[in-house]
């Protein structure tokens, strides 16, 4: 289950101003750092803060051709909106990481359901929820190494915000 495949597509999905765009690019740096080919691409509801916002990461050893995601292997849902948009596709194998705090409980095979808003916010910061659900489902499914996703984020912050990111990330995997 934790096997590494060459090829990962990802979905991340939530609303506006969740840092899930950031979250994508920087799954996309992680995987450069590891010699891999990526493309990420995103897009946002009308409003940039409180509207559907996604990104979309594939990873691959080989050249990519298509750059949309057309068979997700996992998909990180950070509310409501984005969970009931995609979870039909954990019937079909996808897994399914999502936030109990925003969205309702669900039960049923690849639907993995934490509270990542709350223990962001009890971390002390709340904007770090998409560091901290990219730490849950890295340490779930192996699409980048966690290390390299660190790396990225030792480059990208400085000071508290560099300490709150590697807590959220650490957290984050303890939960699996």
């Amino acid at each position: 289950m934790n096997e590494k495949k060459e090829r990962y597509e990802v979905i991340l999905a939530g609303s506006g101003g969740q840092g899930l765009v950031l979250a994508g690019i920087m799954l996309g740096e992680a995987a450069v750092r590891e010699g891999r080919n990526v493309v990420q691409t995103q897009s946002y509801g009308i409003a940039s803060r409180g509207g559907l916002s996604l990104a979309e990461v594939i990873i691959d050893r080989e050249e990519i051709i298509y750059q949309q995601v057309q068979q997700p292997d996992v998909i990180l849902a950070l509310t409501e909106e984005a969970l009931e948009k995609y979870a039909a596709l954990a019937d079909e194998g996808v897994r399914i990481f999502y936030d109990t705090t925003l969205a309702k409980p669900r039960t049923g095979a690849n639907l993995t359901g934490h509270p990542f808003t709350k223990i962001a916010s009890d971390l002390g910061n709340v904007a770090a929820v998409n560091i901290l659900a990219l730490g849950t489902m890295l340490a779930a499914i192996p699409v980048v190494k966690t290390e390299s996703l660190a790396g990225v984020i030792r480059k990208r912050f400085k000071g508290t915000a560099l300490e709150m990111n590697l807590k959220a990330l650490s957290t984050g995997e303890e939960l699996v």
